[in-house]
């Protein structure tokens, strides 16, 4: 593909967080799965229905600029779930291993916060207001997700900083007697 124009570049970037989406899409669940935290796996499972509303949103935007919906491999989307691929074969357990799949999954934010927010650039730049639109409505889903990790993070570091055995004991319910 030729990049002679700012439509151009608008486009290929389009191609390429498509295909980032789908990648993360086929991630989450894996994530969810590997997760000891029911509020990290709660999170992670209502990103992955807010993905396929994302990429519902981009196949629109293709079809708005009139142009068909296929995605370009991105290389460093492959590359931040690699990592996170080997972050869950590590010998890493409990509170350790969602810490994380947290930083793991706040790159992958922090990049398509990075790649959404040029897109609005790049599409009000160009006239596509309704484009534009809707790039922003994903736009802020993804702050609002970094800002849930964000969360998440605060208590599950802490308990990643605690020995196993004090983790333990305090999740399990008191038992004394009145």
């Amino acid at each position: 593909m030729s990049l002679n124009h700012l439509e151009d570049l608008f486009l290929h970037e389009l191609k390429d967080v498509l295909h980032a989406e789908k990648q993360i899409l086929k991630a989450l669940p894996k994530m969810a799965k590997a997760t000891e935290s029911e509020e990290l796996r709660a999170a992670f499972e209502a990103h992955r229905d807010e993905t396929e509303q994302q990429i519902e949103r981009l196949e629109r935007i293709f079809q708005l600029i009139e142009k068909p919906a296929r995605a370009k491999r991105c290389v460093g989307m492959e590359g931040l779930i690699e990592e996170g691929s080997e972050l869950m074969q590590e010998d890493a357990e409990g509170a350790v291993l969602d810490a994380g799949l947290i930083a793991s999954a706040q790159k992958v934010e922090h990049y398509e916060i990075c790649a959404y927010g040029t897109l609005v650039a790049y599409a009000r730049q160009l006239g596509h207001e309704q484009a534009a639109k809707l790039l922003e409505k994903t736009l802020e889903e993804e702050k609002k997700t970094d800002l849930k990790l964000t969360e998440l993070a605060s208590h599950i570091n802490f308990e990643a900083e605690q020995p196993e055995e004090e983790v333990v004991a305090a999740r399990k319910p008191s038992r004394r007697r009145k």
